[in-house]
């Protein structure tokens, strides 16, 4: 596995964040590359302001810093933490780096993306770049050009302006857009609200939450099998809690409870703290926190974690979040509490759970065709 990002003369250390032991995966793909190359090649004055959305994990961050004055934004607090920590381990400063809920700066003179997976994100991205800087700025963008349909090309044209692409380049392509489709007022709304059937509660999700229109298939099973909890049972987090549906459940059904509901995504931690004032639940002993799983967290702090753990982190199909999130959860529960996870059946989770807690303590909650429940107890 590669570190070090040798490019026109130049080197950084570039690692992912949080760094792993046996890290198989770069900090930075051929996408980064093909991105700073051409930008080089367009010989910009120096102490231009460029804005950077979607780095992954700092490399071009790093790469247009030294000459230039940059804003990066991310959604992500694990990509922040990356971008944070490869500036200073490359000695590099001056980036001002914003999350996805901060207002972005009015002035810049280039936009440079890395397309993100959730085309509502991306719709919502470009329908804001357009509205801030139509016919100031151009936007370049990049991704895998498997991944740009002719019907990403139109997210471009319709939402942010004129798209030409480049040829492709060790798998990826470039998309060029002037910015120039403002209308007088946004054309996405920021948040997209639904009710939830059989459930008796709404949700509204912000533009790069997951299932962003509608419950996925996980929560709505697991919601199913949430229970009142115990008198006893009251400090529960909700590990990876996207728009905060679980949490809401829980304090439907047990309304003393104390519920710390943790998101990577600073637009799902603000979505879940959203839809708790949206259906009218007190939130005065509740937290919504945006983290690195539960990073910083009190040893045996908590009664119950529950989690719907994710399998990819940005491009990358990877299993070690979701043994992060077990590994932390067994720390801050106390002795005899339940960790309650859902997963599709394939992942086996059952394994990794009863290679942590032990053999019997694993218990299998519910299961359909697609999904499974467990429970493991400290």
């Amino acid at each position: 596995m590669k570190t070090e990002l040798n490019l026109l003369e130049r080197s950084y250390s570039l690692f992912r964040y949080p760094k792993l032991a046996n890290e198989q995966l770069q900090a930075w793909d051929a996408g980064d590359e093909y991105l700073i190359q051409h930008v080089e090649e367009l010989a910009l004055p120096k102490s231009s302001n460029i804005l950077i959305l979607n780095d992954n994990f700092g490399a071009l961050s790093c790469w247009f810093s030294k000459e230039h004055k940059v804003t990066t934004v991310t959604d992500s607090f694990v990509s922040l933490q990356g971008i944070k920590s490869n500036l200073s381990a490359n000695q590099l400063s001056g980036v001002t780096l914003l999350n996805s809920t901060d207002a972005w700066p009015s002035d810049i003179d280039l936009v440079l993306m890395q397309i993100p997976r959730n085309n509502r994100y991306l719709t919502w991205q470009l329908d804001q770049l357009a509205q801030k800087y139509a016919g100031r700025c151009q936007l370049i963008a990049v991704n895998k050009a498997k991944e740009i349909h002719s019907s990403t090309l139109k997210l471009f044209e319709k939402f942010a302006g004129s798209t030409t692409t480049s040829l492709a380049w060790k798998k990826h392509r470039l998309v060029f857009t002037e910015l120039s489709r403002a209308a007088q007022k946004p054309a996405v709304e920021a948040y997209t609200t639904w009710p939830v059937e059989g459930h008796e509660l709404t949700l509204a999700n912000l533009p790069n939450v997951y299932s962003g229109e509608s419950l996925d298939l996980g929560a709505r099973f697991m919601l199913e099998h949430l229970s009142k909890l115990d008198a006893d049972n009251k400090d529960v987090v909700d590990l990876g809690c996207g728009n905060g549906v679980l949490s809401i459940k829980l304090k439907q059904l047990s309304p003393t409870a104390r519920i710390t509901a943790v998101d990577e995504s600073f637009m799902a931690s603000a979505s879940a703290k959203h839809n708790f004032k949206l259906n009218q639940l007190d939130d005065a002993q509740c937290k919504f926190i945006t983290n690195n799983c539960l990073d910083g967290f009190e040893a045996a702090s908590q009664d119950r974690v529950i989690c719907n753990p994710p399998f990819h982190q940005q491009q990358a199909v990877t299993d070690h979040i979701a043994w992060q999130m077990f590994c932390d959860a067994k720390h801050v529960l106390r002795p005899k509490g339940e960790l309650m996870v859902i997963g599709n059946r394939h992942l086996g989770y059952d394994k990794k759970l009863t290679r942590l807690f032990g053999k019997h303590n694993v218990k299998l909650v519910a299961s359909n065709a697609k999904f499974v429940i467990l429970q493991a107890t400290k």
